[in-house]
């Protein structure tokens, strides 16, 4: 089938960690001309590359990415810069007569760029910053969180505890515009100006062959070194306490190497918090009435691509 793309129409694909989005993304991209733009908010980070699942080399010699290796891991990256980074790819994708596909799991980052969100930017203060650091040293990452909590319940439910610099980053945006960022981004959401898209989300009929194939690529992880990239990460400075360090997968190994917990233990609860994110993935996307799921077990990349193709050559807006 021949993709004839309708103009001013945006194409993704979204999905839990793991079903296999960039595999089935990578076989599309070959059969339609298209390039594919990362709404992957850890693939942006260089040297991060075990942890994050990046594309393979086989992967980068098949389909051309955007968006992936363009960030340090202590480096500020916000919604704003990816938004700001993806229309721009966007419009050199076009402009070279290529089709832009948009594939990730991280949902404000699709939702950013297929419905315009008008992402307020909050200047950042360093003084209240260096404040909030100091006293989460003192009195533990524990407090810090709670103090969010207090303010803003919904940003600390899905902020982790360890993660002090996103913490900080929501208790800075109330101190600086007396507003949380959990309004603000409700608020972008009934504002959005919503592009025409096409969105097709991948999930399995049965939750237990996603679990087992989470756990497969966990262990895979292991295999290829993933230890030896967040020891390598270290090593060059890059703190625990560094955003992108907090992430999934790297704040258990973190722990380990730390000597805070075995590796056995590390690798159980990474694949069981693996697990937990991919069900709070799958709940963000059923949350968004334009996505049109595909069952895809026991689906070959190949298949899944023939199937994602055949709804956005049929869905007309």
């Amino acid at each position: 089938m021949i993709f004839e793309a309708q103009s001013g129409v945006k194409y993704a694909i979204v999905g839990p960690t793991g079903i296999g989005k960039t595999a089935a993304a990578v076989c599309l991209a070959q059969s339609i001309g298209a390039e594919i733009i990362s709404a992957d908010s850890m693939q942006v980070y260089r040297h991060m590359d075990v942890g994050t699942a990046k594309p393979t080399p086989d992967e980068l010699e098949r389909a051309r990415f955007h968006l992936v290796d363009v960030a340090e891991p202590d480096q500020e990256w916000t919604l704003a810069d990816f938004q700001n980074a993806a229309e721009a790819k966007r419009n050199e994708i076009l402009g070279r007569g290529k089709l832009p596909l948009i594939v990730g799991g991280t949902g404000l980052y699709v939702r950013a760029i297929t419905s315009q969100l008008d992402i307020p930017t909050v200047a950042p203060d360093e003084e209240f910053r260096a404040a909030k650091r100091a006293f989460a040293e003192e009195q533990g990452n524990d407090a810090l969180h709670a103090e969010l909590a207090t303010i803003d319940p919904t940003a600390a439910a899905r902020i982790h505890v360890n993660d002090v610099k996103r913490i900080v980053r929501a208790l800075e945006v109330f101190h600086v515009q007396g507003e949380t960022i959990s309004d603000l981004h409700a608020r972008n959401q009934e504002t959005a100006r919503h592009d025409p898209v096409v969105i097709v989300g991948m999930n399995y009929r049965d939750r237990r062959a996603l679990y087992a194939r989470i756990d497969a690529r966990v262990d895979q992880m292991i295999q290829n070194g993933f230890e030896g990239e967040v020891r390598t990460l270290l090593d060059r400075g890059y703190t625990p306490d560094l955003k992108p360090m907090q992430a999934l997968g790297y704040r258990h190994m973190v722990r380990y190497l730390a000597g805070e917990t075995n590796l056995e233990n590390a690798v159980l609860e990474m694949k069981q918090d693996t697990r937990h994110f991919a069900r709070r993935q799958l709940i963000w996307f059923r949350g968004d009435a334009r996505v049109q799921w595909i069952e895809v077990d026991g689906l070959s990349a190949g298949e899944v691509a023939g199937q994602i193709e055949a709804i956005f050559q049929n869905t007309v807006l």
